[in-house]
């Protein structure tokens, strides 16, 4: 694809995307901009079905919706709410530390610094991303496996992991697309630009795509 072609190809996923579930993690951000829900959410979503993160989110979160509620749970007891999240035993073990880190290093307040996000025990670039856009609606862009899939997929960028994206997206991509990228590429690489033999013959932007690396498709 032609870089310029960016623009055309976001105003039409846009549309397209609009008959589709957005993902659960910005369901969340909808309702309700709360950094700290965002972040707990987006941990347990992580190897997990947007269906099991919004049900054990749910769960936890209703029980327990600040660091200080979630600190007073046994680890045992947040395993039980999460399951059966991917991982839910490491996670539990995660978000507990990362709550009581919250609690006596930031007041509570979840940062809304990347480098700072990214000293919390189990919080990667995605995850501290996602949190500064949906949290607190500031500049980053979170690449997850569809993001680095789909823009290599199109020829936007050729890079070997979705750090080496991020930072190629950074450098190239209009920052006015940059919080939304990641909801468009999401929802499109769920529902029809699927890792394994896409749809490319309902793709909406089929004509922009070099299809690099595709070897089957329908």
């Amino acid at each position: 694809m032609k870089d310029q072609d960016i623009h055309d190809i976001i105003t039409i996923l846009k549309q397209a995307i609009k008959k589709y579930k957005i993902p659960i993690v910005t369901q969340y951000a909808l309702n309700e901009r709360n950094p700290f829900h965002i972040l707990i959410s987006t941990i347990l979503s992580l190897r997990t079905k947007d269906q099991t993160t919004a049900e054990a989110s749910h769960r936890l979160l209703s029980l327990a919706d600040t660091p200080q509620k979630i600190v007073k749970l046994d680890k045992n007891q947040i395993e039980k709410l999460i399951y059966p999240v991917g991982f839910y035993r490491v996670k539990a073990e995660i978000i507990k530390t990362i709550c009581q880190r919250l609690i006596d290093e930031y007041k509570s307040i979840v940062p809304d610094d990347l480098d700072e996000l990214l000293k919390l025990k189990g919080v990667g670039r995605k995850t501290a991303n996602l949190v500064i856009t949906l949290g607190y609606n500031k500049l980053g862009i979170c690449v997850d496996v569809h993001v680095h899939r789909i823009t290599n997929r199109w020829g936007y960028v050729q890079t070997k992991n979705p750090d080496a994206t991020e930072k190629a997206l950074r450098e190239k991509l209009p920052k006015e697309y940059w919080i939304e990228i990641n909801d468009i590429l999401v929802t499109y690489g769920q529902n029809l630009c699927y890792p394994i033999k896409p749809v490319c013959s309902q793709c909406f932007i089929s004509k922009y795509c070099d299809k690099m690396g595709v070897t089957k498709f329908s």
